[in-house]
C-alpha cells in the first residue's frame, strides 16, 4: 500500500510497469539494458479513491490519460530501473495528492464606492493632464 496522505491509500497491484531502452546517456548499457519505465495506471480500478478525486485525477492527467481510461507515465529520467520506478509512483502520486486537493472558488466582489470614485477621479485628472498638452485652438 502506498499512502498518498488525507488517509489516502493505493494499492500497488493496480500500478502496471514495463519497461524499455531510455534514450539519452547511459554509456554501452544503452542499448542493452531496458531502464525507462512506463507506468500505467486504469482509473476505474482505483476503488480505494473517491468518486470526485478520480474525475479530477482525469481532468488533471490531460494528455497522459488514454482512451482506455488509463493513465500512462513516462520515466527515464535516471539510469536504473529501480529509481526510474520510484520516480514513476512518486510522479503518480504527486498526482493523485493534487486531484485530492478541493478546488478553492472564487467569491465574487464589488469595488466599492470610494474605489469607484478614486478610479473616475484618476482618470479624470488623466485626461486634463492630456488635455493640457494639446495646442491651443484659435
Amino acid at each position: 500500500m502506498i499512502q498518498v496522505g488525507n488517509g489516502l491509500f493505493l494499492d500497488e497491484s493496480h500500478l502496471e510497469f514495463h519497461f524499455v531502452r531510455s534514450s539519452g546517456p547511459g554509456g554501452q548499457n544503452v542499448n542493452k539494458v531496458s531502464t525507462a519505465v512506463h507506468m500505467r495506471v486504469r482509473v476505474s480500478e482505483l476503488t480505494e479513491l473517491p468518486e470526485r478525486v478520480r474525475i479530477r485525477l482525469r481532468e488533471l492527467a490531460g494528455s497522459r490519460l488514454t482512451n482506455g481510461d488509463e493513465i500512462i507515465i513516462d520515466a527515464q529520467r535516471f539510469r536504473t530501473q529501480e529509481r526510474n520506478r520510484q520516480d514513476a509512483i512518486d510522479r503518480f502520486v504527486n498526482l493523485v495528492r493534487k486531484a485530492a486537493e478541493r478546488k478553492k472558488f472564487r467569491v465574487k466582489t464589488r469595488p466599492s464606492l470610494s474605489a469607484k470614485r478614486k478610479r473616475v477621479d484618476a482618470k479624470k485628472k488623466r485626461g486634463d493632464v492630456k488635455k493640457m498638452r494639446r495646442s491651443p485652438i484659435d
